[in-house]
């Protein structure tokens, strides 16, 4: 009989068991894809606040009926200015719009205070047709100061990105390696960088917010590579493409571009470097050889006029 009841008990223990058994696989999913719904909701509020700002502010005013008056973005390479004006950090309609109108006006404007100058302040004893013509070359000049003004400002915010994306490798090496996903090391690295770099950690949050919207994380890589501009930046975004699509290790990717990085602006050091004897030769011959001469044949010209 006892032999009985532990068979009966044994049997229904065995077809009970995978009925009350839960689905922990199914489970964990579900927990992973309601945190990342809960990232997405975080990043649309944040890309909602930055939208109210100052980030995606609507052309209005003079600005706007000037440039849709003219069209001036069909005939002054509306796209390629609007590239240009991601890699300097002015994201946007409004950007476009600003800069559309500046270099539309500043030919005039400057015609205008060049005519002026020359007439009124100071003619430098030009005659009426040179001034009238150097009048016109400011205007020509008026109209490459926007392009001008720009082209600095992608060079300081490339500079600033490329002193510190070494380093930005290695801490995304480093969360990648803790077993993060890209998402959350992106995110992690944007934090952290921000204090070296504010260009660098607002493009890399741009990218994690891409990576939690976009169908394919190649088109987030591209982006921005596309807003940085910069040949490093664009060699870790093939490495990271590569990986993405042919499941190769993804650390092993990022130390080996870290140290191609990190290499890069050394040699830059150098070149640097390299270039300082040429540029001190006029200072010393202007500045250092008068006070040399001075003092070696200062006590012979006393002796000799005393």
């Amino acid at each position: 009989m006892i032999l009985a009841a532990l068979a009966a008990f044994g049997t229904i223990v065995t077809l009970t068991l995978p009925l009350l058994a839960t689905d922990k696989l199914g489970n964990r999913m579900k927990s992973v894809g309601a945190e990342r719904e809960v990232l997405r909701q975080k990043h649309r509020e944040d890309l909602a606040k930055e939208r109210s700002g100052n980030l995606r502010q609507r052309p209005e005013g003079l600005i706007k009926q000037v440039v849709d008056r003219f069209n001036l973005l069909q005939y002054m390479e509306g796209d390629a200015v609007k590239g240009k004006l991601k890699m300097a950090g002015f994201r946007g309609e409004a950007p476009v719009y600003t800069f559309m109108f500046f270099r539309f006006v500043m030919p005039f404007i400057v015609f205008v205070f060049t005519l002026f100058y020359l007439f009124v302040v100071n003619g430098f004893g030009l005659e009426t047709p040179a001034k009238i013509a150097a009048s016109f070359g400011g205007g020509f000049f008026g109209f490459y100061m926007p392009n001008v003004f720009l082209q600095n400002i992608i060079q300081r915010r490339q500079d600033s990105i490329k002193a510190a994306f070494p380093d930005a490798l290695d801490l995304l090496l480093i969360c990648v390696e803790s077993g993060m996903s890209v998402e959350a090391a992106f995110k992690k690295v944007a934090e952290e960088i921000g204090s070296q770099s504010i260009e660098l950690a607002e493009e890399f949050s741009l990218t994690t917010a891409e990576l939690s919207y976009l169908q394919e994380r190649r088109t987030a890589y591209d982006n921005l590579a596309a807003r940085t501009g910069l040949s490093g930046v664009k060699a870790v975004v093939m490495s990271l493409t590569q990986a993405e699509r042919y499941g190769t290790p993804l650390g092993q990717a990022l130390r080996v571009m870290a140290q191609e990085n990190r290499d890069m602006r050394m040699s830059e050091a150098e070149k640097k470097a390299a270039g300082l004897p040429p540029k001190l030769t006029v200072p010393m011959i202007v500045f250092f050889l008068p006070v040399l001469f001075a003092v070696i044949l200062g006590p012979a010209i006393i002796q000799l006029t005393g």
